[in-house]
């Protein structure tokens, strides 16, 4: 039973940024179990599998908006300081 994922930390990991639930990048590959470069690597890999507006990469000010906000703020920060962006993975339908 402890290898089940509860929904409310699932829940806790979902955002609204540019009007749309998304889930960033180091919290989905925690999901899976995996490293966030490999998740991306994967994605990129088979891009024509999901549609155009599937994920984004955050700007600046969406994640300066974030840390304000969030509990995750330190992993936040730990991801600015890499060469990129964080990536937010659409949850669902607007």
């Amino acid at each position: 039973m402890s290898d089940l994922i509860k929904s409310e930390n699932i829940i806790s990991q979902i955002y609204y940024i540019r009007g749309v639930k998304v889930m960033l990048d180091f919290h989905l590959a925690a999901l899976y179990d995996v490293e966030t470069r490999v998740l991306n690597q994967a994605v990129q890999r088979n891009i024509e599998r999901f549609p155009e507006d599937f994920m984004f990469q955050l700007s600046d000010n969406e994640i300066k908006n974030l840390t304000s906000q969030i509990v995750t703020s330190s992993q936040l920060i730990e991801k600015k300081n890499e060469l990129r962006n964080p990536v937010g993975f659409k949850t669902g339908r607007k």
